[in-house]
């Protein structure tokens, strides 16, 4: 089994690669990070021997990268049977204040490179009705809060790609899932000065994709939300 991570070498989306390794299955992790790649690599393959970890320097900001990105992970593994869309940046600011052109970042890595690496990987999936997207969203995705600008609108528009797909790969038997975690630890919260349990685990999160994973073919994990015990932050 074939699994595509984006952003793989920190939070959420290290975790996830991690926990499908243990799984069995082979992950193609992606970073703008060479020595972190490398690192992850030869943590998966010394490991998880029977594993591959495939490993590109991917900047998933530029629309002809992304595709290229997709088209050349399809020469190495035809059949993809699992698409996890976890690259994402977080720029604080309000919409009034934030900087000119922090829409169109945000949007380019939150929202246009899912949408692109999902449509080059999908018509492998639909020829052979199997397969699973998870598109890693965020609370942001149905709630905004002060200082999430352009973040929370990439983020609500990410929950609607994210259903509109759900619709339409119905007939073609392929699954998609929408996951909407609340403060995690990972890069974005750096050193934020809260007690280690005031923010979840990315290993919980990676949890809840696996869960995801071992459905039946007839059933499908829509969407799911998790929030810190205590609540938003």
């Amino acid at each position: 089994m074939n699994a595509v991570i984006t952003g793989s070498t920190k939070g959420i989306g290290r975790a996830v690669l991690l926990a499908l390794a243990r799984e069995g299955w082979n992950v193609a992790a992606t970073s703008r990070n060479l020595e972190d790649l490398e690192a992850l690599q030869d943590e998966v393959t010394q490991g998880y021997p029977g594993q591959e970890c495939l490993i590109h320097w991917v900047d998933f900001a530029e629309k002809e990268e992304t595709i290229k990105y997709g088209e050349d992970i399809l020469a190495i593994w035809p059949e993809i049977d699992l698409l996890i869309n976890n690259a994402g940046v977080f720029l604080p600011g309000s919409v009034h204040g934030e900087d000119d052109g922090a829409l169109e970042s945000t949007m380019a890595l939150n929202l246009y490179s899912p949408y692109y690496l999902t449509r080059t990987l999908l018509p492998g999936m639909m020829n052979r009705k199997q397969g699973h997207i998870i598109n890693m969203c965020s609370i942001a995705s149905f709630m905004s809060y002060p200082n999430g600008g352009s973040y929370t609108i990439s983020k609500f528009a990410m929950l609607g790609f994210s259903k509109a797909l759900r619709e339409e790969m119905k007939p073609h038997g392929i699954k998609v899932t929408s996951i909407m975690p609340g403060a995690t630890w990972s890069a974005s919260w750096g050193n934020a000065p809260y007690a280690p349990d005031r923010l979840m685990p990315a290993e919980d999160v990676a949890e809840a994709v696996l869960a995801c994973t071992r459905m039946g073919p007839s059933s499908v994990v829509e969407e799911i939300i998790i929030r810190p015990q205590l609540g938003d932050l």
